[in-house]
């Protein structure tokens, strides 16, 4: 998250699409985005995603249906939406969820090939083949809670 500068494009409507699972966002230099539920989850801010250094990374699987239960304003500079998988950590701030338009088909693409190299799935796995106590805040990461 890079920060709110003096050429930050600003939000002008958001809008959730719950049957599509679709967030539209307009911003004040003409550009729009509608992002899957999806593709915001996987590419979440958050040290749970994005670990806490380089190298990190979690690749995010079985997130096809996920969707936003709601969103939560977070000052004047980010949204933080709530997954009914339970992420809630991530912060989307003004000039990430551009980034995230503008970026959408090459790392959406990206996405998609590092699941198929990893052998995992979009598709949700059924209740008792989720792990448990896997990833950040559970202490599996190595970070305290």
């Amino acid at each position: 998250m890079a920060g709110l500068t003096k050429d930050t494009p600003l939000p002008t409507a958001i809008t959730l699409h719950q049957k599509s699972r679709v967030l539209e966002i307009a911003f004040d230099d003409g550009r729009s985005f509608s992002l899957p539920y999806e593709y915001l989850r996987v590419y979440s801010p958050s040290a749970e995603v994005r670990g806490h250094g380089p190298g990190q990374e979690k690749l995010q699987a079985n997130k096809r249906d996920v969707a936003v239960e709601r969103v939560e304003p977070v000052g004047s500079y980010a949204l933080k939406p709530v997954f009914s998988d339970g992420h809630d950590s991530g912060l989307y701030s003004w000039d990430y969820l551009h980034e995230l338009g503008m970026n959408y088909e090459t790392w959406w693409a990206d996405y998609l090939a590092k699941l198929d190299a990893a052998g995992l799935s979009r598709d949700p796995q059924p209740p008792s083949a989720a792990p448990s106590g896997s990833g950040c805040g559970s202490g599996s990461c190595g970070c305290k809670s």
